[in-house]
């Protein structure tokens, strides 16, 4: 799908940007939490992916609120209130000629999907709320909520770091080895908001927001997602919303991803949850075998060689290893700057790529870390994603210089090539269930 146009609405002495997408039946207002934007999201595949997936059952109604994204900015001393961000809602449904509309809430603009819904009940079909909180600061009746010591250091982490790859991958956990991803998140959120609007905006919906007088006052069919494992939005929040909106349900989700997709089966629960029917959004699979290089030291490469040297290097560099994939049958997914994301038909012809690229660079005074693994991948266009590509990802983490590193899955599917291997232990690898035997490839 084409990224669809911006349009803009005039709401008080601001434009606010929205898409439409889809063509229904029925309307389903996303408004962009405080780092997304309308425009660069579809930059992102995984987020495009999950849009293209909502608006096969729904037309979208995609929006920035006032304060981020492609939507007007606003002065520090002038943080738009809940109140003000519903005209938005409003603005951008009556621009759209929506009469009835679901309603997502991510983040923090989940409490004002809350009022807006208490509100308007008229104007809203189902409510849905992703990692989200009715209030997120402790309080005596609500000991689940964040003390103010560690907001204060949220803060600080949103000043400095903000928009930055470490901040993208804080709050991306599940994607830190995916450079795409968290580098183009980053560039989002820092086209989003300036690193002090961000911290003034999260500092009034973080402190001051607390919409749990107005819970029991919302008619709509509910659904609340949260994810598991995110150090920012806690499980305990979704639960809480769940048990104080009438007849909610709740549906906690495995990883802790804050940007959309958010996780593997958002789409299909909200889905589910709207028309009755779980979407299966049918996915091209494919049985292949990843392989992860990069260059060892590359930071210091880099600062002791000089920029010039250095890209003179990298470009070398990059040459060997193409000729290796031309020479073995490799197909190139990413190149990650010091390195390749690449896949294969067989492990053994992976395997004598990877001890082919080890001795290529080795003659320019480079060397590099290997990591192999074969399993199931989810095709999506040019790109490749699933558990395979990940646990290949963390299998090359732990690899030495000049090292070829393989799961325990490659090495029974090589018996009989003639390839030997050396035992490396059982490890642990993060974000990855179980134990898993590695070996390092011989000679």
């Amino acid at each position: 799908m084409e990224p669809p146009g911006i349009r803009y609405v005039s709401i008080g002495d601001g434009d606010v940007a929205y898409q439409v997408l889809g063509e229904g039946p029925g309307d389903l207002l996303f408004c962009n939490s405080l780092g997304g934007h309308v425009d660069l999201i579809w930059q992102i595949p995984q987020a495009a992916e999950f849009f293209e997936k909502v608006a096969t059952f729904k037309r979208v109604l995609h929006m920035d609120r006032r304060g981020s994204g492609a939507s007007d900015a606003v002065p520090l001393k002038a943080i738009p209130t809940w109140e003000e961000l519903a005209e938005d809602i409003i603005g951008v449904l009556d621009a759209a000629e929506s009469e009835l509309t679901d309603l997502v809430g991510v983040n923090e603009v989940g409490p004002i999907a809350v009022l807006f819904a208490a509100m308007h009940p008229e104007r809203v079909g189902s409510l849905i709320l992703i990692n989200t909180a009715a209030r997120y600061m402790e309080a005596p009746d609500y000991p689940i909520g964040v003390a103010p010591a560690v907001l204060d250091t949220i803060f600080d982490l949103l000043t400095s770091s903000w928009g930055s790859d470490a901040f993208a991958a804080a709050t991306n956990p599940t994607r830190v080895d995916d450079r795409e991803f968290i580098k183009s998140a980053a560039r989002m959120n820092r086209a989003s908001a300036t690193p002090s609007t961000a911290a003034a905006q999260m500092r009034y919906f973080l402190s001051s927001m607390d919409v749990r007088p107005f819970l029991p006052l919302v008619q709509n069919p509910t659904l609340v997602l949260q994810v598991t494992d995110s150090p920012f939005t806690l499980l305990a929040h979704g639960q809480y919303l769940a048990d104080h909106i009438p007849g909610a349900t709740f549906v906690p989700m495995s990883g802790g991803d804050m940007t959309p997709p958010f996780g593997p089966n958002a789409a299909s629960e909200i889905a589910e949850f709207l028309t009755g029917e779980r979407q299966s959004f049918e996915v091209d699979r494919v049985l292949t075998t990843i392989l992860f290089t990069d260059i060892v030291g590359s930071t210091e490469l880099a600062a002791s060689s000089g920029d010039q040297r250095w890209l003179s290097l990298l470009d070398a560099h990059d040459r060997a290893v193409r000729e290796q994939l031309r020479r073995f049958g490799g197909r190139e997914i990413k190149h990650t700057g010091d390195g390749f994301l690449v896949s294969f038909d067989g492990p053994a012809r992976a395997i004598r790529c990877a001890i082919s690229i080890n001795e290529a660079v080795r003659t320019l005074g480079m060397e590099v870390r290997t990591g192999l693994h074969t399993g199931e991948c989810e095709v999506r266009g040019d790109d490749l994603g699933g558990l395979a590509v990940h646990i290949a990802a963390r299998v090359n983490a732990l690899a030495a210089p000049n090292q070829i590193l393989v799961s325990s899955t490659i090495k029974d599917l090589v018996v009989g090539s003639g390839i030997s291997f050396a035992e490396h232990g059982e490890h642990t690898l993060r974000g990855v269930p179980g134990s898993w035997r590695l070996f390092a490839v011989a000679g």
